[in-house]
């Protein structure tokens, strides 16, 4: 062994997949959580060592935020794919439920949605991360408000809707079926209750919406 190998100190691989390495991290993130995850979870699940792994993301906290943003562009994008792509307000919201229900309840995936879980167990002294992750949250809870707005204009929802608090009903029941999903409520059954939700929202077929159908 030359004397340049035996002392060079251990490093990131040099095929080193980032992309790679953010998606077993997210996977460890998503399911322990923020604070249950240790950098030995990370190291041993990325296969770096921790003087590697902060070279390549900074700390622990600086690699949450990278996740997070990949899970929003990926798994956490089919919400806001939904509400923009359907052709009415009802299928939008429908739409973003179920395809969070089948995400939510994959056997490929943790259970449960990794913003909503991740950060559950935070407590105080990270605030900024809280913030980091709700501005997350609140890209999709914008969105539902615009698409139930437009929905009110078009008038597939009554004028007087209080699209302000169908938008709060809308996300807290989306909260809830990733806590319903982590408890281990089946597909089917969550499918279902989202059936009724949406059923009770008012909806109303209009000439526009049956015309886009």
């Amino acid at each position: 062994m030359s004397t340049e190998t035996a002392t060079r100190m251990p490093g990131r691989p040099r095929e080193f997949d980032r992309d790679a390495a953010l998606r077993r991290a997210m996977e460890v993130f998503w399911g322990k959580g923020f604070q249950n995850t240790s950098i030995s979870d990370l190291t041993n699940a990325i296969g770096i060592n921790a003087p590697s792994l902060y070279a390549a993301f900074g700390n622990k906290e600086s690699l949450f935020r990278e996740v997070i943003e990949l899970y929003a562009d990926a798994e956490g994008g089919a919400s806001l794919r939904a509400l923009r792509e359907e052709p009415t307000g009802r299928a939008a919201i429908e739409a973003m439920l179920k395809r969070n229900i089948e995400m939510f309840t994959s056997e490929a995936e943790p259970r449960g949605c990794m913003i909503v879980l991740g950060i559950v167990n935070l407590g105080h002294g990270n605030d900024e991360l809280q913030n980091f992750v709700r501005e997350r949250r609140t890209r999709i809870s914008k969105t539902v408000k615009a698409r139930l707005a437009t929905a009110a204009e078009q008038g597939e929802l009554p004028p007087t809707s209080d699209v302000g608090a169908l938008t709060t009903l809308c996300m807290t029941v989306l909260n809830g079926l990733s806590l319903q999903a982590l408890d281990g409520i089946s597909r089917s059954a969550l499918f279902k209750s989202v059936d009724v939700f949406v059923a009770s929202l008012g909806f109303r077929a209009t000439a526009t919406t049956k015309r886009k159908l």
